[in-house]
């Protein structure tokens, strides 16, 4: 059902849950004394550190320091997210996953729209599967053979065939009482606007279902047989399916392996299922777009490692720079990247076949750190005998070490640089700390003059930073705090405080990081009436906004518990006058960067674009 998992609702599940059941059915458990020990799964172990406490409902590690509760033991052993381990809790228990909004009619009318939809994707995944066994299919399966894939690997990932006619997918799902108009809306038929026609959008294609993580059709790919353009297509962007969030082939490689801790990205589906062929089951696919952020979040919340595989000629350099670019700033401590670059002219289907699957697993495992491939990419084309070539050199690293989150991977990548340009890593450090705060525009101040100008008459500055805040801020990762990072803190430690705030959200400052993730904060405290941080943090689990809500949460509050209140009121209340001051122009420019910034802009958002577009041009 559609809508936020309510606080109360968390509670009762979490008070009838036993933690030695979940954690039981999945790790060898010995009683010992009042608790139950095994060997922790998290990091590898020969003498048992890893204890279940019935009486505490808790689980420790004491040799790597995991812990948590009975949820958060599924999110990190199953690679779940927040929602999805909840809902495996209530089944559990036989309960339905109560939600906030469940009644409102909107949310209800959604929701059939989404399983309406999913359910005719199955329906023609069926249809699909069905016409490759049939005469008409020959081709294909003559196609699937040469490709050297196997019956049981066509059944694993749900190849079917698109039949060579116009409107044979049409008939099937029209007979079923299924109208033309949500067939076009879903991307199984195309639609002209001239001649008001429908047929169908793959004909005479291989076809290769996309799923979701819990094994939904949402999409399909088609390989062609004939010489009809282009070789391969996509379903378009539909209201289940949006390429920039999906992988191909990441619910078979949980399927393959439940505690999947690597993930190769390729380019195709082929490259997928050829794979899996021999045996490396661990493969997924962007869908026709680079490898976005989003991607890699989802990745890293199921896996510690990711390895790109790119050709090596110079098309897959430039991808690796941009795959680069993307996954820096989300190399929090304890993820891996590397990146594997195959001989000119083959690819991993016609590689695998040549070298066999050792020999790739071996590739694989050899691939470049993100280190390496990190500064052989800025060595590239430059004399590092040359003085002028060397500070170039390092300029480069520099500048992608300035979008590393801080920690040991920082550290250590400043001081091999040091150890490569002989010079020191304290002057690199002092280089990038200043670049940093160079980069950060100074925060603005909250206005404390008071109404009868007191303030003014004992001479006090006009503005002044709020309660607690006495210095200017630096970098988001250190020094003292941006207003944003204030207020998002404020939440992260009394998420109570939430029920002062006002109804609208657009007081967040939108140009910032910080601010745009305190949105984020307020609208999930708001729908789920959360008042415990720890379930604030297990929704941002394994992502960057995670760490960085983390981060504020381990940051000792100096604000006594009976200002915080009105410490946020003040951060409010400066916000909101700020962006009184600003133009329309100046707003919708801050609005229109970050949706040319890959942003989405939320209702309010859009609503407020028009209603400034309006006022602005009438």
């Amino acid at each position: 059902m559609a809508g936020q998992i309510p606080q109360r609702f968390l509670d009762d599940l979490m008070a009838r849950v036993d933690v030695v059941e979940v954690v039981g059915e999945r790790v060898k458990l010995k009683k010992a004394g009042r608790n139950y020990s095994g060997l922790c799964p998290f990091h590898q172990e020969k003498t048992p550190s890893f204890t279940v406490s019935a009486d505490k409902q808790f689980y420790h590690c004491f040799g790597c320091g995991a812990h948590g509760n009975a949820l958060g033991f599924l999110m990190e052993y199953d690679k779940l997210r927040f929602p999805e381990a909840v809902e495996q809790l209530a089944g559990r228990l036989g309960l339905e996953v109560l939600r906030e909004g469940a009644d409102d009619p909107r949310a209800q009318a959604r929701e059939r729209k989404r399983k309406e939809g999913v359910n005719l994707l199955e329906l023609a995944a069926s249809f699909f599967r069905e016409r490759l066994k049939m005469p008409e299919g020959e081709g294909a399966r003559q196609y699937l053979e040469r490709r050297g894939l196997s019956p049981d690997v066509q059944q694993i990932f749900g190849i079917g065939y698109a039949p060579d006619d116009w409107e044979a997918l049409k008939r099937h799902l029209t007979e079923r009482g299924i109208s033309d108009a949500v067939q076009v809306e879903y991307g199984l038929l195309v639609h002209r606007e001239e001649s008001g026609r429908t047929y169908d959008r793959f004909r005479d294609r291989v076809m290769f279902p996309i799923r979701d993580v819990k094994g939904r059709t949402i999409a399909f790919g088609g390989r062609v047989l004939g010489d009809a353009k282009p070789k391969y297509l996509n379903s378009p962007e539909t209201p289940v399916f949006h390429k920039g969030r999906e992988l191909y082939g990441l619910y078979e490689a949980r399927q393959a392996d439940h505690r999947l801790e690597r993930v190769v990205i390729v380019e195709g589906y082929t490259d997928v299922v050829a794979l899996a062929q021999f045996g490396i089951r661990n493969a997924v696919a962007t869908l026709g777009t680079s490898t976005s952020e989003e991607h890699l979040t989802r990745l890293f919340r199921m896996v510690s490692e990711v390895v790109f595989c790119f050709d090596g000629d110079r098309a897959g350099r430039q991808a690796a720079t941009r795959a680069l670019e993307t996954v820096l700033p989300l190399m929090i401590d304890g993820r891996q990247v590397r990146f594997l670059f195959l001989p000119e002219g083959e690819d991993p289907d016609t590689l695998v076949r040549r070298e066999g699957a050792e020999a790739f697993q071996d590739r694989i495992t050899c691939a470049n750190p993100l280190s390496e491939f990190l500064f052989d990419q800025a060595a590239a084309g430059r004399d590092l005998a040359r003085i002028e070539d060397r500070e170039r050199y390092a300029s480069q690293v520099l500048a992608a070490l300035a979008r590393l989150p801080e920690g040991v991977l920082k550290s250590l990548l400043l001081s091999e640089l040091s150890r490569r340009t002989g010079v020191e890593a304290s002057n690199f450090s002092a280089l990038l700390a200043r670049a940093k705060a160079t980069a950060v525009e100074p925060a603005p101040v909250r206005d404390m003059a008071s109404k009868d100008g007191a303030a003014q008459a004992a001479g006090m500055p006009e503005t002044a930073p709020p309660l607690g805040e006495r210095s200017p801020p630096t970098a988001r990762s250190g020094g003292a705090l941006s207003l944003a990072a204030r207020a998002l803190q404020l939440l992260v430690h009394e998420p109570s405080l939430v029920a002062q705030l006002p109804e609208e959200d657009g007081w967040c400052p939108e140009d910032d990081p910080d601010g745009r993730l305190c949105r984020e904060v307020v609208r999930l405290l708001r729908a789920g009436r959360y008042r415990s941080a720890q379930v604030l943090l297990a929704h941002f689990h394994g992502s960057a906004e995670g760490e960085r809500l983390a981060v504020l949460a381990r940051r000792e509050l100096l604000i006594p518990k009976e200002a915080r209140g009105a410490e946020l009121e003040g951060l409010v209340n400066h916000f909101r006058r700020t962006r009184q001051r600003r133009s329309p122009q100046e707003e919708i420019d801050a609005l229109l960067a970050r949706e040319r910034g890959g942003e989405r802009l939320s209702r309010e958002d859009k609503q407020r674009l028009m209603a400034l577009l309006t006022e602005l041009h009438g």
